[in-house]
């Protein structure tokens, strides 16, 4: 996949945040698209959740014209609501959409980090994305889907905030900033952040709101 030469003007301003710590992400197993796995956020997670909802509040204010988008698993739509919270918002608005999923991880799903490692070698690129199941999505299938989000949200107006994952929103957030394609990925991949972090972009640029810790 090649990326643009310079990002999509894009109306508003997306807000981008990863979901906080679950029970899986705790004990170092994968979890993937599949609804099936989802666990529920630890107390980690929570107090994550609870750092993001304070920082755009103190950003932001109270009841802001942002428009809620989620993945549709549950570990990220947990921390919208704890976020929509203290921002006074309906969380029942909330659009979810399948295309914000995290990779899907086929066969992968639910094994033990360290069992996928004896069995496969290095499951994790240098730069800390994870390595493709054989069986599981592409990344370059993955970008394709963000990209179509993209475009079908390009024109809406207003700010939107973004509940994601990992792998999917580093690569969502390197198609919106127009980053080249990554040599190991083969899509545009922007910088990791922690769980519970989130960024703004607008204009094509990238600005930290709130840096959770590692």
């Amino acid at each position: 996949m090649t990326a643009p030469s310079a990002p999509s003007i894009r109306q508003g301003r997306d807000y981008i945040a990863r979901h906080g710590e679950t029970v899986f992400n705790r004990i170092g197993r994968i979890q993937g698209d599949r609804a099936d796995l989802h666990t529920p956020l630890t107390r980690r997670g929570f107090a994550q959740a609870d750092a993001i909802g304070e920082a755009l509040r103190q950003r932001l204010g109270p009841t802001p014209a942002l428009t809620l988008w989620s993945s549709p698993t549950g570990r990220a739509l947990q921390t919208l609501a704890v976020i929509a919270e203290h921002l006074e918002l309906d969380w029942h608005g909330t659009a979810q959409d399948v295309r914000l999923i995290e990779l899907g991880f086929g066969s992968w799903g639910g094994r033990d980090h360290a069992d996928l490692i004896a069995a496969h070698g290095p499951i994790v690129h240098p730069h800390g994305m994870t390595v493709g199941s054989p069986d599981g999505e592409t990344y370059p299938a993955m970008a394709a889907r963000l990209a179509a989000w993209l475009a079908d949200t390009r024109d809406h107006d207003g700010d939107r905030l973004i509940l994601m994952h990992g792998l999917s929103s580093r690569v969502l957030r390197g198609l919106m900033l127009g980053l080249p394609d990554d040599p190991y990925c083969g899509v545009p991949v922007a910088e990791r952040l922690p769980q519970g972090s989130i960024v703004m972009i607008e204009g094509g640029r990238e600005t930290l709101i709130h840096r959770a810790s590692a």
